[in-house]
């Protein structure tokens, strides 16, 4: 499991994201990139990382189910996600 403090700073992170994300856009449209850096850093969405709801990982993420492949594979065994059932043929 990933450490409590990443996880609370990506959450610091997306709060700073929406915060500037309506002046960043204003920035841009006007062609301001002097402005833009005087932004700080983790205003830009690009700083921000999927990370595993339930352990926190970042590596291997899936999307769909905004969680890691580990865990994802942990559930689906146990039955705990609907409509994912193991493969056989």
């Amino acid at each position: 499991m990933a450490k409590k403090s990443w996880i609370e700073r990506n959450k610091r992170k997306q709060n700073t994201v929406a915060k500037y994300a309506k002046l960043r856009e204003e920035l841009k449209a006007k062609g301001d990139y002097v402005g833009l850096s005087m932004l700080p850093r983790d205003a830009s969405p690009t700083r921000l990382v999927n990370r595993c709801e339930i352990s926190g990982r970042r590596r291997a993420y899936l999307r769909r189910f905004r969680m890691s492949r580990l865990t994802f594979r942990e559930m689906a065994s146990n039955g705990l996600i609907p409509g994912v059932t193991k493969s056989s043929w």
